[in-house]
């Protein structure tokens, strides 16, 4: 116990120290005051209508539409996050299904690997965590396909505790308006840490992450809308030179292009599989390369060594 005492002690003067460095912080608790404010003003609680899941404290259904939404449009998670729920409304019967089911339960969502991740780590909730999703950080850490954003998501969206999340929009109101310059993510996260007001993690976080869906979007912010412009460092300093975001901690950077990828194949396979199983001579024109049936076959390995794709004695190839 005085090992584990002493470690959190060091993260905390280590995480304070590192706020310090960047701004005084009883400016940063300022800062997120006025964005948990801002979020109950402008309605943020009205948009659970819009998006489910933030009417739910299920830890369950809070960690799938957070594995959901990585790098997903909401407009679209949203009738796949309710498909989903209703086939698989707890880990045990996620656990319980073939994984070609929980991909078809995934359908119109993109990055299948997704699907396979939150299947494991569903069979590891039931083995490990007697089907319960554990309020407990390095527990959730080592869930396939949860990173530290998203267990931090868990623990303040479906726990309450008083944890801050540092996504994309996260991270540009982050760089931008609280420290004016990129952060590295142990900057980034002590910050946002620092800016939670107590007992209002869950507040908190959906706010700050509407701030910048919203209002410190990534081409034109709209700054005359931010309720922390006057505090803003890079308002302050009128916007001049580089963007803070870029490169910063959390913010995303341009995808590469998807039409014609290996990516989309993968896709375009897993979608016909959906439907029925393919068989050999029909691979390449499932993939649309009919015309590269050695990129089709050396795809198809990569699905199978993914455990997204299964193969027969017969060469057909089915969901697992």
């Amino acid at each position: 116990m005085t090992r584990g005492r002493d470690a959190f002690r060091r993260d905390a003067v280590g995480s304070f120290e590192a706020v310090r460095a960047i701004r005084p912080p009883a400016q940063v608790r300022a800062l997120g005051r006025a964005v948990e404010q801002w979020g109950t003003a402008t309605g943020a609680d009205s948009r659970r209508a819009a998006l489910p899941w933030r009417s739910t404290r299920d830890p369950w259904a809070v960690l799938v539409s957070e594995v959901m939404a990585q790098q997903t449009q909401l407009a679209r998670v949203v009738p796949a996050y309710l498909r989903f729920l209703e086939m698989f409304p707890t880990p045990a019967a996620c656990a319980g299904a073939p994984l070609g089911d929980v991909l078809r339960a995934w359908e119109g969502m993109g990055y299948n690997r997704r699907a396979r991740n939150l299947h494991r780590a569903a069979d590891a909730l039931v083995a490990e965590h007697g089907g319960a999703v554990p309020a407990d950080l390095g527990a959730l850490l080592t869930l396939p396909g949860v990173g530290p954003y998203t267990a931090r998501a868990v623990l303040a969206f479906a726990f309450g505790h008083d944890m801050g999340v540092v996504d994309t929009n996260a991270g540009r109101v982050l760089s931008r308006a609280v420290a004016g310059r990129p952060l590295r993510p142990a900057e980034a996260q002590a910050l946002v840490d620092a800016m939670v007001p107590a007992g209002g993690g869950w507040q908190f976080g959906q706010a700050l992450l509407d701030l910048g869906a919203m209002v410190c979007v990534a081409a034109r912010p709209r700054c005359g809308d931010c309720p922390i412009r006057p505090r803003c460092r890079w308002a302050s300093a009128g916007r001049g030179g580089p963007d803070p975001a870029r490169g910063s901690a959390a913010v995303s950077t341009a995808q590469t292009v998807f039409a014609g990828s290996d990516r989309q194949g993968r896709g375009r396979l897993v979608d016909a599989l959906r439907r029925a199983p393919v068989t050999p001579d029909r691979v390449s024109a499932a993939m649309g390369w009919e015309d590269e049936p050695g990129r089709a076959a050396r795809v198809v390995e990569s699905l199978i060594g993914d455990g997204l794709v299964a193969r027969d004695d017969c060469g057909v190839l089915r969901l697992p």
